[in-house]
C-alpha cells in the first residue's frame, strides 16, 4: 500500500479522514443521519465498502439497480447483499426504461445522460452524506472535483469522496491486501464496469458481442424515441435503423467526458 509523505499508509491515512468528517459537527452526519455509501459493485466502490466497514461510522449502503448492468455484475452484487455487514440494499427506479425514453423522444447521449437521471439520481437523493468510490484518476472532469462537495439537488446534503485521490494500483493492492471479493469480469479483462452499451463507452462491438441482451434492450429504446419524434413531426432520422447506426457510432460527443449526476453533485 502506497505511503503517505509522513510514512502513514494510505488506507490508514483515509480511515482517518473519513473518522475526522464524521466527527464534525456541522459535518456529514448533521441530522444524525448515517451514511449513505453509494455502491455499483466495481472495484472502487467495493473498496469504499470496506473502509466504511473499518472506519465505525453508522452507514447504509445502496445499489441503485441499472437493467442494463451486465448479469454478472448483478450477481456478485446480489451476492454481496447476502452478507448482513454490507448493509446492501437495492433501490428501484421510479420510472421504466422504456417509458422514460418516450417521455424524452431522445436517446441518452455522451453529453445528455439522462438514463442517470432516472436509475441513480434518485437513490443518492438523501439529504445526508452520500459516499461514491469516484477517483480522479478516471477522468478529466474527476480530476476537478473535490473530496467533499455539497448537493444542490433537492433535499442537500453533501458528497464525500474518500478514495478520491486514489490509483488503480492503490484500489488493486488493497483488494489484494485485504482479500476482497470483486466481480468476475476484471479476470476477464473488463476495466471498468457498469451500463452495457453506456453512451460513454467505444466498445461498442465487444459489449454487443458479450452482452447481445443489452443491443434488444436500447433497440426498443431507440424504437421508442423514433416513434415519439415522429408522431410529434420532429422526426430526425428517415428510419429507425439510421438513428440506430448514428447512435451506436457515438457521433454525439459530449462537453465533458463525465457529467453523470451521481458523480459531480449537480443537475444536468
Amino acid at each position: 500500500m502506497q505511503m503517505m509523505f509522513d510514512g502513514t499508509p494510505l488506507d490508514e491515512w483515509t480511515l482517518f479522514t473519513m473518522r475526522e468528517v464524521a466527527r464534525e459537527t456541522d459535518g456529514p452526519l448533521r441530522g444524525g443521519k448515517p451514511w449513505h455509501v453509494a455502491y455499483s459493485g466495481g472495484k472502487d466502490s467495493t473498496v469504499l465498502l470496506d473502509l466504511v466497514k473499518r472506519s465505525g461510522v453508522p452507514f447504509e449502503t445502496y445499489y441503485a439497480f441499472v437493467p442494463i448492468d451486465p448479469p454478472e455484475l448483478r450477481r456478485f452484487i446480489f451476492d454481496q447483499m447476502k452478507l448482513p455487514q454490507n448493509r446492501l440494499h437495492v433501490r428501484w427506479p421510479k420510472d421504466s426504461f422504456i417509458s422514460a425514453a418516450r417521455k424524452r423522444g431522445i436517446m441518452p447521449l455522451r453529453n445528455r445522460r439522462w438514463c442517470c437521471e432516472i436509475f441513480k439520481e434518485h437513490a443518492t437523493a438523501t439529504g445526508g452524506a452520500i459516499l461514491t468510490g469516484i477517483r480522479w484518476a478516471e477522468s478529466a472532469m474527476r480530476r476537478k472535483q473535490p473530496m467533499r462537495k455539497g448537493c444542490t439537488r433537492k433535499g442537500g446534503g453533501v458528497f464525500f469522496h474518500p478514495i478520491i485521490g486514489w490509483t488503480n494500483s492503490d484500489v488493486w493492492t488493497y483488494i489484494r491486501e485485504q482479500n476482497l471479493p470483486y466481480c468476475q469480469l476484471y479476470d476477464e479483462g473488463w476495466k471498468r464496469l457498469g451500463c452495457v452499451l453506456c453512451p460513454m463507452t467505444r466498445n461498442t462491438k465487444q459489449e454487443i458481442a458479450r452482452w447481445p441482451f443489452a443491443e434488444k434492450v436500447w433497440r426498443q429504446i431507440c424504437q421508442a424515441t423514433f416513434d415519439r419524434r415522429r408522431d410529434s413531426g420532429q422526426r430526425l432520422f428517415t428510419t429507425v435503423e439510421q438513428q440506430w447506426a448514428w447512435w451506436l457510432s457515438r457521433d454525439a460527443k459530449a462537453s465533458s467526458e463525465d457529467d453523470c449526476p451521481l458523480f459531480d453533485g449537480t443537475l444536468e
